[in-house]
């Protein structure tokens, strides 16, 4: 199944992205609309293999016995690498690199942002074993 996707999704954005140069020649505001449609498509595809990673890595939590909080922040780091990759990529696909450094800026923000728990939680610990 997962080579399956890769080969289509693949498929898929190659065929977009040689459209996409064809559009852009006589309209580039098209070609983006296609690639940002494209995009968009993929990743909603995408989001049905996300539930098997959670479902592996809730797994994992119990089985380890770490509880499901100090999961959460890899989980919405992951989710916000993805997002910002992708827009990011379409920013200077647009030609907008200002715009693209903006959202790796504001992305690289928000991941350090949501692992404060975690480090919260570690230095916690650190300072318990050194008691």
């Amino acid at each position: 199944m997962r080579m399956e996707t890769v080969a289509q999704v693949t498929a898929l954005c190659v065929v977009a992205a040689l459209l996409a140069l064809i559009l852009k020649r006589g309209s580039p505001e098209l070609g983006l609309l296609l690639t940002l449609g494209t995009a968009a498509a993929v990743l909603l595809t995408l989001l049905g293999l996300l539930g098997e990673i959670v479902d592996m890595l809730d797994e994992l939590a119990a089985r380890s016995g770490v509880g499901q909080a100090l999961f959460e922040p890899i989980y919405k780091t992951v989710g916000i690498a993805v997002v910002v990759k992708t827009g990011g990529s379409l920013c200077r696909d647009a030609g907008e690199t200002t715009l693209a450094g903006v959202v790796e800026t504001a992305g690289a923000l928000c991941a350090l942002l949501v692992t404060l728990p975690l480090l919260h939680k570690v230095l916690a610990l650190l300072l318990e074993l050194m008691v």
